[in-house]
């Protein structure tokens, strides 16, 4: 037993040192090359080994020959070995070189692609890490885009829709300044109605910034849906009764008490821009429905106009911010704020808002949760 402590002591220090010198090896070596690094613990293996075995032969005094013999062998070993190691970093470098270059692409704004075999388990799930994020960026990098073409859009056509009443302004405040209107209250009369055109686009402007912004302040109580309908009705009788358009509010069933935690004015804002939409693109003797019911644990709220349908490529764009359409279905004084407005607030009260054809005309839904 003593005898094999002993040597177990003597191959322990000729190994520690070995260990000890590989360890300052990669110390130094830390920020060069991975196959380099590789060298180093396969060399360090080998002269732990020989270190080890040469502290036991020298102990145990072992002839020429004997230690000749142990001496080859661990050098055939340490050849084999950084051979191995060697070829090993080889193929970590060469995939860990194409991997930078995949990433090279990704930071310049192109796609990643992964390198088709990774040499380590490691680098392929970081290739298949780099992919996802090189998805989710390029699906940022085209939201950001369709944002972008939306707010130049939106400002060229603000832009174009102020220009005109302050035009109007501008020509009718000279006209009377110059005392050269026969009807000065007719003059009065327009000018309060482009002013107060140009206040409401001022307002849904505020209005859409703080739901972009995520700063709408929703006070939510509980009420019948029913009620909601009823006020919004109400609202854009005159609008309907003006343009000749019917206003038809409806249930299913039973006019029992819908509940929802809604935050009413604003909810009666978004009844309203879909009304008054509605209104205008619905032609003279034509109607506007509103609806509402419970579809299991949610209420549906529509209104049902008589354009004549939208496009099939405009559906998907139709809440974007700007959206206007044709001429056609463009409202007077409308920035394409309205529908907007409408997604803002409804998902804000964790609703949804969606539109679909129907025939002689569209439906805009606006689905909110029940109030449990």
């Amino acid at each position: 037993m003593h005898d094999l402590l002993l040597i177990a002591a003597y191959a322990a220090l000729g190994a520690a040192a070995a260990g000890l010198l590989g360890a300052f090896a990669l110390r130094l070596l830390r920020r060069r090359s991975l196959a380099l690094s590789l060298a180093v613990v396969a060399s360090v293996a080998v002269g732990a080994m020989l270190a080890g075995t040469l502290s036991v032969a020298w102990a145990m005094f072992l002839s020429s020959h004997d230690l000749g013999v142990v001496t080859t062998v661990c050098a055939i070993a340490a050849a084999v070995s950084l051979t191995v190691a060697l070829l090993l970093g080889r193929w970590v470098v060469a995939g860990s070189r194409a991997l930078t270059e995949a990433t090279r692409v990704l930071g310049d704004g192109g796609g990643f692609s992964a390198p088709a075999a990774a040499p380590t388990a490691e680098l392929a799930a970081l290739g298949r890490e780099l992919a996802a994020t090189s998805a989710k960026l390029t699906a940022s990098r085209e939201r950001e885009r369709a944002l972008e073409s939306s707010r130049r859009e939106l400002v060229a056509w603000i832009s174009h829709d102020l220009r005109t009443p302050l035009a109007g302004l501008r020509a009718m405040a000279e006209a009377l300044e110059d005392g050269v209107v026969d009807d000065p209250a007719r003059y009065h009369r327009r000018i309060r109605g482009e002013v107060e055109r140009l206040s409401g686009m001022v307002g849904d402007l505020f209005e859409l910034s703080r739901i972009q912004a995520g700063v709408l302040a929703l006070a939510p109580t509980r009420m019948s849906v029913h009620d909601l309908v009823d006020d919004a009705l109400a609202g854009a009788d005159a609008l309907a009764r003006e343009h000749g358009v019917l206003l038809v509010g409806g249930h299913d069933g039973v006019r029992d008490p819908v509940p929802v935690e809604v935050d009413g004015r604003e909810m009666t804002r978004v009844l309203a821009n879909l009304l008054v939409n509605a209104i205008h693109r619905t032609p003279a003797d034509g109607t506007v429905a509103v609806a509402a019911h419970r579809a299991e644990d949610v209420v549906v709220l529509s209104v049902t106009d008589g354009c004549g349908g939208i496009p099939a490529e405009d559906l998907p764009r139709v809440f974007d911010t700007g959206w206007r359409g044709t001429d056609a279905r463009t409202p007077p004084a409308g920035a394409g704020l309205g529908l907007a407005i409408v997604r803002g607030i409804v998902e804000a009260h964790d609703g949804r808002a969606a539109v679909r054809n129907v025939p002689g005309g569209c439906r805009f839904e606006v689905v909110l949760p029940l109030a449990g």
